[in-house]
């Protein structure tokens, strides 16, 4: 863990200097609150392309039995074309209620959505990734088996998204890639170039007038627009889940997406105070870095901004990334929040013995938390 050190006192201070105070605990007339706060995250988030002209297309179909996965291809904005996987249960009724998967930020990021489905072909990085993040299993057919359909891109330099033929990085397929180098030295030397390369993007992001939470935000916010395009999609039961960045992505959305009925956020919430202390190099990436937002409102501000969704929020008791006491604090404002709200039954927060993971029993507590509310 990587604590501050010299610059305690002054942060402490900076941190107290706030010019607007958005903490919902502050606030008496909560509908006032919410606008305003969702006025400075949107405006904190420095990107706005504007309406997105899907052009959606479907360019490949794959049958796995009870269900099928097409490769599916959509604008989110006028420079950006993301690839995403859709599953369609085939024996359930339609229209058919819809999880967008968000993947985390850990493991190798040559492979972003790619970690959560079937795709034929084996590798054991992307074995054992699974075996100690989702109990073993493709995330995505956990949703899909139970009757959603389901869709997930890759985030801005993952996967699909990753620079190839720049900064050293080789323009080949990652899974060709993989299948060439896996367990060499020489694939570790480029998944190591290419997170190194990640705060090059991030600067070139900055140098053009906006941050990775924003183009992480818009382009999930576009995978909601592409759902509703879809004929066999019900647009009301809408959900949104995803583990650790995928959990943090997932608190933006309950924050801000309106047209999402039901979210399961799974190890990304604390207080910024406390995993600033506790943890600084390992759970606040630069994805987390959001100036004139965090000095007026915190984490749990996400949730609580999102009412009326059904949210539920589980960090394990385990989960070496978070301080308990800054998760325990998150737990009491957002649900404080939902019972002056006026219904604390579309809260559902859970500190499971875990560590940091998405597993078989934490994936059942979403499955019963979008069964209640979407199904």
């Amino acid at each position: 863990m990587q604590k501050l050190t010299a610059f305690d006192a002054a942060v402490q201070k900076m941190r107290s200097a706030r010019p607007l105070d958005l903490s919902a605990a502050k606030w008496s007339d909560l509908q006032s609150w919410q606008q305003q706060a969702r006025e400075c995250l949107l405006t904190g988030l420095h990107y706005h392309p504007g309406p997105a002209d899907l052009q959606a297309e479907t360019t490949g179909t794959f049958d796995h039995g009870d269900y099928i996965r097409e490769r599916v291809c959509f604008n989110t904005a006028p420079w950006f074309r993301v690839e995403g996987w859709f599953l369609l249960p085939r024996h359930a009724p339609r229209p058919l209620p819809a999880i967008l998967l968000l993947h985390d930020w850990g493991g190798p990021m040559f492979f972003g959505k790619d970690r959560m489905f079937d795709l034929g072909d084996r590798c054991d990085l992307l074995d054992k990734f699974r075996a100690y993040a989702h109990g073993g299993r493709y995330l995505s057919e956990t949703f899909c088996r139970a009757g959603y359909a389901v869709l997930s891109i890759d985030a801005y330099h993952f996967g699909s998204r990753a620079p190839y033929g720049k900064y050293g990085i080789p323009c080949i397929d990652p899974r060709q890639l993989l299948k060439t180098y896996e367990g060499t030295a020489e694939f570790n030397v480029y998944e190591s170039r290419l997170r190194e390369n990640l705060y090059l993007s991030l600067r070139q992001l900055q140098w053009a007038g906006t941050t990775w939470a924003g183009i992480n935000f818009w382009d999930d916010a576009r995978c909601v627009d592409y759902l509703l395009s879809r004929p066999e999609v019900d647009g009301s039961r809408l959900g949104v889940t995803g583990l650790s960045g995928g959990g943090y992505r997932t608190d933006f959305l309950m924050a801000l997406e309106d047209r999402l009925t039901a979210a399961a956020s799974i190890g990304w919430m604390t207080t910024n105070d406390g995993v600033a202390e506790f943890n600084l190099a390992g759970a606040i990436g630069s994805f987390c870095l959001l100036p004139g937002v965090w000095d007026r409102m915190d984490v749990p501000d996400l949730v609580a901004m999102g009412f009326p969704k059904k949210s539920l929020v589980v960090v394990g008791q385990r989960d070496a990334l978070f301080p308990p006491a800054g998760v325990d604090e998150s737990f009491r404002q957002i649900g404080d929040a939902y019972r002056r709200f006026g219904h604390p039954e579309y809260l559902s927060l859970k500190r499971p013995d875990k560590p940091h993971c998405y597993d078989c029993e934490v994936q059942q507590l979403a499955l019963d938390w979008f069964a209640k509310w979407l199904t």
